[in-house]
């Protein structure tokens, strides 16, 4: 049975979009915050928190929409929408080199990161609902975050020390891309039908 919950294709499916987004998204904050460091030092340290602390701000104000939205429209619309703002995110980053703005780029996490806080267990639970292992199922998700995490800081340290901080920007938002693609066109609607009166 527990096997037969990990083996579900819609499981394994956005295990693999869960691990892409995160590969794709967890160096952009420690690559951004190296850039403003070499570019604006004074400021540095309140730029930063900056980039911290106004994605989590959106993230606390979005995400109660966020989850009526799932409900109303669709998992696989919200999915779409925060996968989206990854790649756009990390193709901005590579271009821009002003410490002000690269603040306001990474606001956009915010959206992102509302989109999948909300999603990924909704998403997760939606799918393990029938075979009641949701912890199981929440944990293989957690683990999925954690390797992505994991693989894509040390390779995105390499691309920026060998080719530059944009190449390393440019490579993750094409992870991104991968992501969304995969989310797009892999991914089946989770939302359970409404039960009719």
């Amino acid at each position: 049975e527990m096997a037969r919950t990990l083996a579900d294709p819609r499981l394994l499916i956005f295990a693999a979009c869960v691990t892409l987004f995160t590969f794709a998204n967890a160096p952009l904050l420690p690559l951004a915050s190296g850039a403003i460091t070499k570019r604006a030092s004074e400021e540095a340290t309140l730029l930063i928190a900056a980039c911290i602390i106004i994605p989590q701000v959106i993230v606390a104000i979005i995400s109660p929409t966020v989850g009526r939205f799932a409900e109303t429209r669709g998992r696989k619309l919200v999915l779409i929408v925060g996968f989206s703002i990854l790649p756009i995110r990390g193709v901005l980053l590579g271009l821009v080199t002003e410490p002000g703005m690269v603040v306001l780029i990474q606001a956009l996490d915010g959206i992102a990161a509302a989109c999948f806080g909300v999603m990924m267990p909704l998403v997760t639970t939606d799918i393990a609902a029938k075979s009641g292992h949701m912890n199981l199922s929440l944990g293989f998700m957690g683990f999925s975050v954690g390797i992505g995490a994991t693989l894509s800081t040390t390779i995105a340290g390499w691309i920026a020390d060998t080719r530059g901080e944009a190449m390393a920007f440019f490579t993750l938002a094409s992870v991104g891309c991968v992501a969304v693609v995969l989310v797009a066109l892999a991914m089946r609607e989770t939302r359970p039908e409404p039960q009719s009166e």
